[in-house]
C-alpha cells in the first residue's frame, strides 16, 4: 500500500471488501468483456459472419486484462474504450476484427454501468434486509419497556424501546421498498448505435428492422435483463442515475436519523452503542464513552444525501442526445454512493447487534416526569370522588409549576405527587397508583407485535437465505 498518494478512506476504511471489488477496474472492464461476447454471439446468431473459434477466443481472454497495455492504448489514442477494444484485440487475435462491431462506446460504458448498478443494489438490499431483522429483533425484545417520549425533543407520553425501534425499522423497510422496486423496473441500455437510432446495426442487417430488434432483444437476455429502455440517446437517461441516487440518499437519510437517535439516547445513558474492551474514546478524557460508531454513520450519510444533487444537474445539462460533462461526474458519485451506503449499512448491523439498554436509567428518567404525565388521570380520579373539575385543575395546575420551579430552580427533585397528596382537595385518593408507567403506554406493546408480523415478517419470508448472512466486523 502505497502512503505518499491520497486513499480513498471509503475503500481503505468503511466500505467492505465486496462492495468496493464490485467498483474495481478488474470487475467494469471484464464486464465490458462480457458485452463484447453478448454482442458477438448474438450478431452470429442473426446470420453475421463471426465465427464461433472467434468467440471462444474472445471469452477465454475475458479476465486477462493487460491495464498496463490499456493504459499506453489511451495515453495515445485519448479513448477509453478504444484502448481497451486495442487491449483485448492483443489477447485475442483471431477476434480483433469482430470486436465491438456496429456498437458505439456507451453500448459498453453505459450497460456495464447498469449491470454494476443492478449488482450493487442487490448487495444494497441484502444489507438493509439484515438491518430490518435484527432492529425487529431488539423491538420484540424491548416490547414492554416504557420510556420516556420525546416530541420537539421535549418530554411527552411515554413509549417503549421497542416502539421507538420499530420507528428506526419502518424507516429501513420503506427504503427497502424503493430498492425493490428500482431493481424491477431497472434496465439495460441494449444495442442502440451511437445516437440512439441503431442506424450502424440497421446498415449491418442490410435493413432488416427485424432482427435489429432481435439483436437489442438477445444482447439484453444474454446479461440477464428482460428489457432494454424503450429509448435512448446517445445514453441511456441520466435520470435513472439521479432516481438510484435518492434511493441511496433515502437509505442514508434512515440511517442518519437512527445514528443521531443512539447518540442523544447514548447522551443520556439510557442506551449505548458497543464498546470495546480497549476502545479510547477520548485521547484526553479517559473516561469518555463517545458514540463513535453512530457519529461515523451520520457522517457517512451525510455524504451519501448529498450526492442526488450532482446526479440531477447531470441529468439536467444533458444536451439533445448526450454530452461527455457526465462522465468524469459519474465515475466518482456513482461507485462512491454505493460504497458509502454499504459503509452505513455494515455500521447499522453493528450498531444494532450490539446494543446495550440500561432499564434502570431509563425508568429514573421516565419517573422524573411522570407525575406531570399523570395529572390528567389524578383529575378524572378527583372528579370521580366528587371534587369539582374546575377547582381541581386549577390546584394541579397550581402544584405543578410549583414542582416544576422547583425542579428547574433548585435543581430539586420532582415534589409533585407529595404536594398533591398534602392537598385537601386530593384527600383519599390511591395517588401512587397513578404512577404505573405501564399505565400510559397504550398499545405500544401490541403495535410492536403487529408490526413484526405484518411488515418484518412478510420481509424475512421473501429473503430466508440473506439473514444467516454473517456481519461484518468494523475495520477501525
Amino acid at each position: 500500500m502505497s502512503h505518499d498518494l491520497y486513499d480513498n478512506p471509503l475503500i481503505s476504511r468503511y466500505a467492505s471488501r465486496e462492495m468496493s471489488a464490485l467498483w474495481s477496474p478488474q470487475v467494469r472492464h471484464a464486464t465490458w468483456r462480457k458485452l463484447w461476447v453478448a454482442l458477438a454471439e448474438a450478431e452470429q446468431e442473426l446470420g453475421l459472419e463471426i465465427s464461433a473459434a472467434q468467440i471462444e477466443e474472445l471469452r477465454s481472454q475475458i479476465d486477462n486484462i493487460d491495464f498496463a497495455a490499456a493504459a499506453q492504448y489511451e495515453k495515445k489514442l485519448r479513448h477509453d474504450v478504444m484502448a481497451h477494444v486495442h487491449a483485448y484485440g492483443d489477447v485475442c487475435p483471431n477476434a480483433r476484427g469482430i470486436i465491438h462491431l456496429g456498437a458505439t462506446s456507451c453500448y459498453v460504458t453505459d450497460n456495464a454501468d447498469l449491470l454494476l448498478i443492478r449488482q450493487g443494489l442487490e448487495m444494497v438490499r441484502d444489507k438493509l434486509v439484515l438491518g430490518i431483522h435484527h432492529l425487529a429483533e431488539f423491538a420484540k425484545t424491548y416490547r414492554d419497556l416504557p420510556c420516556l417520549g420525546f416530541t420537539h425533543l421535549q418530554p411527552a407520553q411515554p413509549t417503549t424501546v421497542g416502539k421507538r425501534a420499530t420507528l428506526w425499522c419502518y424507516d429501513f423497510a420503506l427504503d427497502l421498498a424503493e430498492v425493490e422496486y428500482r431493481l424491477g423496473e431497472l434496465k439495460l441500455r441494449g444495442v442502440k448505435g451511437t445516437t440512439g437510432t441503431q442506424a450502424t446495426f440497421l446498415t449491418l442487417f442490410n435493413g432488416d428492422h427485424a432482427k435489429v430488434d432481435e439483436l437489442d432483444r438477445l444482447v439484453c437476455g444474454k446479461l440477464g435483463f428482460d428489457a432494454s429502455y424503450a429509448v435512448t440517446g446517445q445514453t441511456y437517461s441520466r435520470k435513472i442515475d439521479a432516481q438510484v441516487l435518492d434511493v441511496l440518499s433515502g437509505l442514508a437519510q434512515s440511517g442518519h436519523k437512527f445514528g443521531t437517535d443512539m447518540r442523544l439516547l447514548q447522551s443520556r445513558k439510557e442506551i449505548e452503542e458497543p464498546f470495546e474492551k480497549s476502545q479510547i474514546g477520548s485521547s484526553a478524557m479517559a473516561y469518555k464513552r463517545n458514540p463513535m460508531r453512530s457519529e461515523r454513520l451520520c457522517s457517512l450519510a451525510r455524504f451519501v444525501m448529498s450526492l442526488p444533487s450532482s446526479a440531477a444537474q447531470t441529468m439536467a445539462t444533458q444536451w439533445m442526445e448526450r454530452t461527455l460533462d457526465d462522465s468524469a461526474n459519474r465515475r466518482l458519485t456513482i461507485p462512491q454512493a454505493f460504497l458509502a451506503t454499504d459503509a452505513c449499512l455494515i455500521l447499522l448491523r453493528n450498531i444494532v447487534d450490539g446494543l446495550v439498554v440500561y432499564p434502570k436509567v431509563i425508568a429514573r428518567h421516565l419517573d422524573e416526569e411522570l407525575p406531570f404525565m399523570a395529572t390528567e388521570e389524578i383529575l378524572m380520579a378527583g372528579v370521580r370522588a366528587g371534587g369539582d373539575r374546575q377547582d381541581l385543575h386549577e390546584r394541579i395546575r397550581v402544584h405543578s409549576q410549583d414542582a416544576a420551579r422547583q425542579v428547574k430552580e433548585q435543581g430539586q427533585a420532582n415534589d409533585l405527587m407529595s404536594r398533591l397528596a398534602e392537598d385537601p382537595a386530593f384527600a383519599g385518593l390511591d395517588l401512587t397508583g397513578t404512577l404505573d408507567a405501564r399505565r400510559f403506554i397504550g398499545r405500544a406493546p401490541e403495535q410492536v407485535d403487529q408490526f413484526i408480523a405484518n411488515v418484518v415478517d412478510p420481509i424475512r419470508e421473501r429473503y430466508p437465505a440473506v439473514l444467516g448472512m454473517a456481519a461484518e466486523d468494523l475495520r477501525v
